[in-house]
C-alpha cells in the first residue's frame, strides 16, 4: 500500500470541531444516526465556532462505503486519474462529507469522487466531515459563518471555497455575503488550486505568498511556475519582482548556445596535421567541412610568422621585413 499522504491543508477541517476517535466497527450492533455528537458539540469553541450535529475526523477509508442512493453513477476515468495523481503529490485537501451508519461505519453523503480518488491512491484514512443533522443548508451556512474566524493559509482558504461550491451549492455571492469578503477575493483565491503540485506546496508552507502565488498564476506552464518559485525562494524576489519577470518573460535562465558539433576529423587527416605541424615546428590543424576545408598554422610573433613562410618557401624569406 502506498505511503500515507495527508493533504497540505485543513479546508473546511479546520471550521468544525475535531471529534472522537473512530470506534471499531461491530457489525452485530448498530447506533442511531447522529448518536456520538454531543461530546463534539459540548466541545469549547476557542478556534472556530461550533457546529451543531457535525465534526472533523480522519476515518479508515475501509470504514466508509458509498450512498446507495447517489444518482451519480458515472465518473469521468480521465479527471479521476489526473485527481489521484494530485492526491499522491500534496494530498487531500478537500474532506468527504459522512453520516454514520453504525459503530465505526460511515456512509457517503457527499464526495464519492474524492473517496474513490483516495482509495486508488493507496490512502489509509481520509479526511471527513461526520455530520448528523440532514439539513445540508445548516452545515453550509455554519461552515461559511467559521470561515472569517479560523486563519486559513491561502490554500486552504481555497479548498474551502471550492468544497462549499461543489458539495453544498454555493454560489460565489453566497460566499461574499456570508463572510463578508469580496467576490473578486473569492476568484482569485480559488485560482491558486491551479497552481503545480510543488507550488502548491510552497504556498501551503507559508514559503510563497499569496501575492507570489497569483503573479505564478500567469504562467501556463507547471514547469515554468516551478522554475519561477525555485528563483523567488533562492533569491527572496518580491511580488512586484516576480510579476516584472513574468510580464517581460525571463522566467527561465538564458540557454547558452553551443556551438554545432563538427564532424569527426579523418586519420587521414590528423595525420597531415601532425606531419605540417613538425615541418614547421608549431601547431597546425586540417579541418574538413560540409563544403569546404581549411589548414589552420598557429604563430606566436611576427618572427615565428617569417621562419614558418620562409619554411613553406625559401624565396618568400624576408617578405615581412621588406
Amino acid at each position: 500500500m502506498a505511503q500515507q499522504k495527508r493533504g497540505l491543508g485543513r479546508g473546511l477541517g479546520a471550521l468544525i470541531p475535531t471529534g472522537p476517535a473512530p470506534v471499531a466497527a461491530d457489525p452485530g450492533q448498530r447506533i442511531p444516526d447522529g448518536a456520538g455528537f454531543a461530546g463534539a458539540a459540548g466541545m469549547p469553541a476557542d478556534g472556530p465556532g461550533t457546529v451543531a450535529g457535525a465534526y472533523f475526523q480522519e476515518l479508515p477509508i475501509t470504514a466508509v462505503t458509498p450512498n446507495p442512493r447517489q444518482p451519480r453513477r458515472v465518473f469521468d476515468e480521465d479527471a479521476l486519474d489526473e485527481l489521484v495523481e494530485s492526491i499522491r503529490e500534496v494530498g487531500l485537501l478537500q474532506p468527504v462529507v459522512v453520516r454514520e451508519a453504525g459503530r465505526g461505519q460511515y456512509e457517503l453523503v457527499m464526495g464519492e469522487r474524492r473517496w474513490r480518488a483516495a482509495q486508488r491512491a493507496g490512502l489509509a484514512d481520509i479526511p471527513a466531515i461526520v455530520r448528523a443533522t440532514t439539513d445540508d443548508d445548516l452545515l453550509r451556512d455554519a461552515l461559511m459563518e467559521n470561515l472569517h474566524r479560523e486563519q486559513l493559509n491561502p490554500l486552504e482558504e481555497a479548498a474551502a471555497y471550492q468544497q462549499l461550491l461543489d458539495d453544498f451549492g454555493a454560489t460565489h455571492e453566497e460566499l461574499a455575503r456570508k463572510i463578508g469578503r469580496s467576490r473578486p477575493h473569492i476568484s482569485n483565491t480559488l485560482r491558486l488550486l491551479n497552481l503545480s503540485p510543488s507550488v502548491q506546496r510552497r504556498v501551503a508552507a507559508g514559503v510563497l505568498s499569496a501575492g507570489h502565488a497569483r503573479a505564478l498564476l500567469s504562467l501556463d506552464d507547471p514547469g515554468a511556475q516551478d522554475h519561477l518559485a525555485h528563483r523567488i525562494v533562492a533569491e527572496g524576489l518580491s511580488v512586484r519582482a516576480v510579476e516584472e519577470i513574468v510580464t517581460m518573460g525571463d522566467v527561465h535562465p538564458v540557454k547558452v548556445r553551443r556551438p554545432p558539433a563538427r564532424p569527426a576529423a579523418s586519420p587521414a587527416l590528423d595525420e597531415l596535421a601532425t606531419r605540417l605541424s613538425d615541418a614547421f615546428d608549431t601547431r597546425v590543424k586540417v579541418e574538413l567541412g560540409k563544403r569546404k576545408g581549411k589548414i589552420v598554422v598557429e604563430f606566436g610573433s611576427l618572427e615565428d610568422l617569417e621562419r614558418i613562410v620562409t619554411t613553406m618557401s625559401p624565396q618568400w624569406a624576408g617578405t615581412l621585413s621588406a
